[in-house]
């Protein structure tokens, strides 16, 4: 079953300029393929939505003469958006969050010019079609349906064209529109990141684990409890009253309504857990980890790191210190108590999304889509993330 809420919105695209200046040409000419060379070139101006500040979302602006990106490396793609998704980081970014660590991977260390950090692109998923790509670009051709995630320091898909580099992206799965492709990959990626990579589950050895989800009806949440019942694990899912309906038709064993229910008293009930997820920083009052098995394999594992907070906070050097130190305490304490406590971190995956896009093909991996905003209405959907309690994600539709 397809799982979508809410109304799909259709607008015309903005119009894009066209142009090609020398400098582009003679670029494009050094770094693509022969075949590439073959294709129409791509334009030379672009819609964008770009940040010249740290105002939130309402300091959003359009422009409809953003340079097309180039392509650096052999092994990059220059990428036509199609569709991409607002992740409730793309909203904290608008606000500056994790801007000292970002800047130092972006090359910009200058602690007086921001000349090099805006306009600033957001959006770290998307999918759309390959229209050039660099010489050592083998297993892609000029017209391929991709589907990808960014690297936070890197200039986003909110716009009608992207770079990506080979790491970052996957042939999009055959079976779904490119707007439900898009909803996908970087709930993918930190999905993977934090159960495959740091709690160790997998195809093989899920088989009958016990895990434990918290905010199961967000984005990365109801794409867990898909790739963990996939893989046969038994999920447990904690949510509010309006996102009970949902996990369920995503088939969660159990669902506990945060709402109506007192997840304590009710995890008391239920065997203990092999793997606990946590997008959401609920361990912070210690929510949940009593309720993991006392077990060298068990672990907690969260996503919501303090990392980016304490360097925004304390500068780059101290709060990487404090956040290591504290990381260190957690460690320590959780091992005191027979737990294992860890921390994962978002990073692009080509090869997760090439097993997710296998996965969608054969309908173990379904799109949930609250709601889809036309190009021209990018602000109201980082409006409407920000609100948080999302439903499954949220979509914007860059060309019809």
């Amino acid at each position: 079953m397809h799982v979508k809420i809410g109304r799909l919105l259709s607008q015309p695209l903005l119009k894009r300029q066209q142009g090609l200046t020398c400098s582009r040409l003679q670029y494009w000419r050094r770094y693509a393929s022969t075949e590439a060379e073959r294709k129409p070139s791509p334009r030379a101006v672009m819609g964008s939505w770009q940040m010249h500040d740290y105002g939130g979302p309402k300091s959003l602006t359009f422009s409809s003469t953003a340079r097309v990106p180039r392509i650096h490396s052999p092994n990059e793609v220059l990428v036509e958006i199609h569709a991409a998704s607002v992740n409730p980081i793309d909203v904290l970014m608008t606000k500056g969050y994790g801007k000292d660590i970002l800047n130092v991977m972006r090359g910009n260390t200058s602690p007086i010019s921001t000349a090099a950090e805006f306009p600033l692109v957001f959006g770290r998923d998307f999918s759309g079609v390959i229209a050039q790509k660099g010489k050592a670009v083998r297993n892609y051709k000029v017209g391929d349906k991709v589907w990808g995630t960014l690297g936070g320091q890197k200039q986003g898909s909110h716009a009608q064209f992207a770079v990506a580099d080979l790491n970052e992206i996957s042939k999009k799965p055959k079976s779904l529109s490119h707007t439900d492709a898009a909803s996908i990959p970087y709930v993918a990626a930190t999905t993977w990141a934090a159960v495959v990579q740091v709690g160790e589950l997998n195809s093989k050895n899920t088989q009958g684990k016990r895990i434990l989800v918290h905010g199961a009806s967000g984005g990365i949440g109801t794409f867990a409890i898909q790739l963990l019942k996939a893989w046969g694990g038994h999920v447990t899912a904690i949510c509010s009253t309006d996102g009970k309906d949902l996990v369920r038709d995503l088939r969660a064993d159990a669902v506990i309504d945060y709402k109506t229910q007192d997840p304590k008293s009710e995890l008391l009930q239920m065997e203990k857990f092999d793997l606990i997820y946590d997008p959401l920083g609920k361990e912070k009052a210690g929510y949940s980890i009593e309720f993991l098995k006392n077990w060298k394999g068990a672990k907690f594992v969260t996503i919501a790191s303090p990392l980016l907070p304490e360097t925004d906070s304390h500068g780059l050097l101290p709060g990487a210190l404090k956040w290591g130190a504290d990381l260190g305490l957690n460690i320590l304490q959780g091992f005191r108590e027979g737990k294992n406590y860890r921390v994962a971190f978002f990073m692009p995956n080509g090869k997760a999304l090439a097993t997710v896009a296998d996965m969608a093909d054969q309908d173990q991996i379904k799109p949930v889509v609250e709601k889809v905003f036309p190009f021209d209405e990018v602000p109201a959907a980082y409006e409407k993330v920000g609100q948080l309690h999302g439903r499954g994600k949220t979509v914007i539709r860059v060309k019809s």
